[in-house]
């Protein structure tokens, strides 16, 4: 007995030292490896290269940009005296703004939903399909949302219908192609215990894939409304409607005090909207 509490004792002194030692040992330095990091040489050397070719293309005469910044700070501060004037217009502009946003996430948020559905290798019902869905809203999402809505306007004309439109397209491309990717990753095994019981294709996405991602959708539906709005505020400046052209207007006109109004309009409710997206994902993530 002596000689088993001899040897527990001996291993743990062992462990002890052996514990503060590494605890003693100083961290190992990274080492510079050329071939290792040839890809962030190549990525920082063309990073500078495209720099300086952009700033040779725009040809800016710096002196005078620098010799402005005086009159932006005149700006800000004329736009900081708010004027309440023609203010019942500046909140049905910002109403407007608001209604293209939400319809325009409802019916992006079916589309993608649907579209999804069908890009998901795990439950597409045809399997050349997947590859070719995902190449389509890879195209609709290279192009940004002004360039889709200049497109709708030329057809559809001035106007909120023409803004629904254009901001739908690369909504519906950003759900289609997040949405693929969370039913992916819903486990096969979920996914084949529906399937065994009998069930057929409907059945089993809104019996298994669906309820496994809802939490991923929730939070990339909140964080999409708030992307909308954004885009939604600025559309209304190329002839979209909305809060967007209220502010152009005002500011054509040097009425500073109620464009400043109407962006504080903007960014309070962009407020509201962040602070709503972050409750709403840590709630998910509980």
């Amino acid at each position: 007995m002596f000689y088993d509490e001899f040897n527990f004792n001996l291993m743990l002194e062992q462990s002890m030292v052996g514990a503060h030692d590494e605890k003693e040992r100083p961290p190992k330095i990274p080492v510079a490896d050329v071939k290792r990091d040839m890809p962030v040489y190549v990525f920082l050397g063309s990073l500078a290269i495209l720099t300086v070719g952009s700033l040779g293309l725009l040809d800016a005469d710096w002196h005078r940009v620098a010799g402005r910044f005086p009159r932006l700070g005149r700006v800000f501060l004329e736009m900081a005296r708010f004027s309440t004037e023609r203010f019942s217009l500046t909140l049905l502009s910002f109403a407007e703004t608001v209604a293209v946003s939400v319809l325009a996430l409802i019916y992006s948020l079916v589309l993608g939903l649907v579209l999804g559905a069908l890009a998901a290798e795990n439950i597409s019902p045809w399997k050349p399909l997947p590859p070719l869905i995902k190449s389509f809203l890879a195209f609709i999402r290279a192009a940004p949302t002004p360039v889709w809505v200049l497109l709708v306007l030329a057809s559809m004309g001035f106007g909120m219908a023409a803004g629904i439109t254009g901001l739908s397209f690369h909504a519906t491309a950003f759900f289609g192609m997040v949405f693929a990717q969370l039913f992916e990753e819903v486990p096969d095994e979920a996914v084949e215990a529906v399937r065994a019981t009998g069930a057929n294709r409907a059945q089993v996405f809104f019996g298994a894939v669906l309820p496994s991602s809802l939490s991923g959708i929730i939070a990339w539906t909140a964080l999409r409304f708030e992307t909308n709005y954004q885009e939604a505020a600025i559309l209304g400046m190329v002839g979209a409607g909305g809060i967007g052209y209220t502010i152009m207007a005002a500011a054509n006109s040097y009425k500073l005090g109620r464009a400043g109004l109407a962006v504080l309009i903007v960014f309070v409710f962009a407020l509201g909207i962040e602070l709503l997206s972050t409750f709403i994902k840590r709630r998910v993530k509980v």
